[in-house]
């Protein structure tokens, strides 16, 4: 048996390499690359914690499968995913795996770049602060504004924890009075212009009693 087995083993070694040759050959065929640039998300970020800066915006990701296939392949089809669940505060490093990105079947990733991912967090905070309402103009000549009041009087805000220790009033957008006579209420948004924070309560209601001067009280 031994005998039988060595016999011929050149010709035997070369039809199993010209076997492999093939394969590559046919498995190759219509064989394609292609790059794509995609969003970078994150996912699982812990509770208390909130992204405040990272140095790469997108990931560009070499590709390679079958033409037909790459060809038919849409931005929504691929997804760059890093998993934060085991972050804090402060400025981290994350690397880009093959596992964190969503590809179609039978399509394979060559090339990451950047391969990795520099996130920093920061704490967050809820504080309650008062709301002002900003009056602007002057009413109706003989009129003047008697009082200026707001519903609701305070609202919650959230965000990062250095954001919020310097907050403790918000204004609303201005209200302009000019040639008014007469009491009036108006619905106005809450004026977040420079502000790194959210609130549940997009609008007050403001209501600006105005009458006219030396009217008996």
């Amino acid at each position: 048996m031994k005998k039988i087995a060595l016999e011929n083993l050149g010709l035997k070694l070369t039809a199993v390499f010209l076997s492999i040759v093939l394969w590559i050959f046919v498995t190759s065929r219509g064989q394609s690359e292609i790059s794509f640039d995609v969003p970078i998300e994150f996912k699982d970020i812990p509770p208390g914690l909130e992204i405040v800066n990272h140095n790469v915006k997108v990931i560009s990701l070499n590709m390679r499968g079958q033409e037909r296939l790459l060809k038919n392949t849409k931005p929504a089809d691929i997804s760059v995913s890093l998993d934060l669940s085991k972050a804090k505060k402060g400025e981290s490093t994350y690397y880009v795996h093959r596992e964190d990105i969503r590809l179609p079947h039978a399509i394979t990733v060559t090339n990451i770049n950047p391969s990795n991912v520099k996130v920093t967090t920061e704490e967050t905070a809820k504080k309650t602060v008062r709301v002002i309402p900003l009056v602007t103009g002057e009413p109706e000549r003989g009129f003047s504004v008697k009082s200026v009041s707001v519903i609701p009087l305070t609202v919650e805000i959230d965000g990062i924890r250095p954001e919020i220790a310097r907050i403790n009033t918000l204004k609303t957008e201005p209200l302009d009075v000019t040639g008014m006579n007469e009491t009036f209420t108006q619905d106005l948004k809450l004026d977040l212009t420079g502000r790194i924070v959210r609130t549940k309560t997009a609008t007050v209601t403001v209501q600006v009693v105005i009458e006219a001067r030396g009217k008996r009280r």
